[in-house]
């Protein structure tokens, strides 16, 4: 038999209420996990930080919810997997939602209802969500004791799935369905940007315009800090280069293969393939050479990755082997 070594788990208390996490039965919930996003959350101060970026023209006198505990129902609810806002419907009296509201729990008086979260998200404006996108940052700034040396940006674009009929609705060969392409950026583990797109967009739209602002911002903070910019071959645009060129940033992204960089990664790859089959031990080289595409408006660096192993098969005393290369084109 199962024994619980620790009674009750405590948390943050609410007014004048104790909350706390027992194994006694009594109401429940299934959601008792957010109470570990409500304690993190009231470190790091994000919601209070985004309730600040929104205003609300409300009329106090007649408003029931407050903008904050409007916008702890949806970020915990979209953090938790509740993205439909008609799963509010149920969580509006579930009293472990009402405390993450920073609500006394009471059945009579429930959380905001499926139509109130809606108009929050429609009144919405443009240069809120900028300052929306803002917070983020700023939290990233906040992180750090002291300045760091150097930073190293991911930009990574991947699918967000669709099942309904969504504005902006589009269908992706690559990921064969309906999604959005969101547009990700991040430092390590902590993130910069998200920012929506429909997906009949450009890996790279407006990666640029967003890398700006991220770098006048950090450098705003950081006089000094060196930053370096990782994409895969879909970031690989020339004029993204030449303004991280002309403004001190470093980068490394992905190429795309073409027979013009097959012939000059050769050496590399029949290298590989040649100590393979003299040693019969996995190999890897690296190399670098100049190239430059026909839209791109000077030469750049490219590093070459060649790999030459034996399956992790072998049949009738014969390999089959494989020869993977991959290039980058970085700066410097």
């Amino acid at each position: 038999m199962t024994e619980c070594t620790q009674p009750t788990l405590t948390f943050s208390s609410l007014d004048h209420r104790r909350v706390e996490a027992d194994f006694s039965g009594g109401t429940l919930t299934t959601d008792a996990g957010a109470l570990l996003l409500r304690e993190t959350d009231r470190r790091l101060g994000l919601l209070d930080a985004l309730d600040r970026a929104v205003a609300d023209p409300r009329d106090p006198a007649r408003t029931e919810h407050s903008q904050r505990s409007l916008l702890c129902q949806r970020v915990y609810g979209l953090a938790l997997g509740y993205e439909d806002l008609n799963d509010h419907q149920t969580l509006r009296t579930d009293p472990l939602w009402q405390t993450l509201a920073e609500r006394d729990p009471d059945p009579e008086q429930p959380l905001a209802s499926a139509p109130t979260l809606c108009r929050l998200e429609n009144r919405v404006c443009r240069a809120e969500l900028w300052r929306l996108a803002a917070v983020l940052v700023e939290q990233f700034i906040a992180s750090f004791a002291s300045p760091p040396a150097s930073l190293v940006l991911d930009f990574d674009a991947t699918d967000d799935p669709l099942h309904g009929q969504q504005e902006g609705r589009f269908f992706h060969g690559y990921y064969d369905g309906y999604c959005y392409l969101p547009l990700y950026v991040f430092c390590g583990d902590q993130a910069l940007v998200a920012y929506l797109r429909p997906s009949n967009s450009d890996a790279a739209l407006h990666a640029r315009a967003i890398l700006k602002l991220l770098v006048r911002r950090l450098r705003q903070a950081w006089p000094d800090v060196r930053i370096l910019v990782r994409g895969d071959a879909g970031f690989c645009r020339w004029r993204l280069m030449r303004w991280c060129d002309h403004h001190g940033v470093w980068y490394l992204f992905g190429l795309a293969r073409n027979r013009r960089l097959e012939e000059l990664a050769r050496p590399w790859t029949y290298g590989a393939a040649l100590r393979w089959q003299a040693l019969r031990l996995p190999t890897r080289l690296f190399g670098d050479f100049a190239y430059q595409a026909g839209s791109w408006d000077r030469p750049r660096r490219v590093l070459v990755k060649a790999e030459h192993n034996a399956p992790k098969w072998q049949a009738s005393r014969a390999f089959k082997c494989r020869m993977p290369w991959n290039s980058f084109c970085c700066s410097g």
